[in-house]
């Protein structure tokens, strides 16, 4: 992936955040189409914090799972207009109080929206992990402990893009497209396809 660049539209912090909540188990794209409507009618987490569930849940349910997101984005968003003045923190230890926001969801923030190193740990991310030997491990926690110890700070926000986005439209689960994969002559992964 010569270009790694995050697909999630967005114009501020807040709007990544809510983004990166929406798009758990849905593609970016679709999140790209439901945002739209979404921040013209909640611009900022103190409109959000005022929600009402039933309205946000009907701009957001081709996400899917409509229900706890939209609970998720109150929450967050009470959060952020209560504890922290109305603007996302940038610390990985204050992220993580946020409703909905867990690990993964820190480090976007922190690797896209505030440029402080951030290591995504997301299904892809996991696959091309573990394929390269980069770890040898399922649980996300410890995979970005493997990745942290490989590269430099410097370079966690680029690395993970570069494999989730690698893991997304070439290293793909159930049918990985090697034969145009730019690193296939080194993949030393058993089920690679040969070409």
């Amino acid at each position: 992936m010569p270009v790694a660049k995050m697909e999630l539209t967005h114009r501020s912090p807040w709007e990544l955040l809510v983004a990166t909540i929406l798009s758990a188990q849905c593609t970016d794209e679709r999140v790209n189409q439901v945002t739209p409507a979404l921040f013209k009618r909640y611009r900022t987490p103190h409109a959000m914090a005022k929600a009402m569930s039933s309205e946000l849940e009907v701009l957001i349910r081709p996400t899917g799972f409509y229900k706890s997101k939209a609970k998720n984005l109150i929450g967050c968003a009470q959060t952020i207009a209560t504890r922290f003045g109305g603007k996302v923190p940038d610390a990985m230890e204050e992220l993580t109080l946020i409703p909905g926001v867990g690990r993964k969801t820190a480090n976007v923030l922190l690797g896209v929206a505030f440029g402080k190193p951030g290591l995504v740990v997301d299904t892809h991310v996991k696959r091309v992990a573990n394929r390269l030997f980069m770890t040898r491990s399922s649980n996300p926690e410890q995979i970005e402990r493997d990745l942290q110890a490989i590269f430099s700070e410097a370079q966690w926000t680029d690395v993970s893009q570069r494999l989730l986005l690698h893991g997304r439209y070439v290293c793909l689960a159930r049918k990985p497209r090697c034969a145009i994969c730019p690193i296939h002559d080194i993949c030393e992964w058993e089920g690679k396809m040969l070409t």
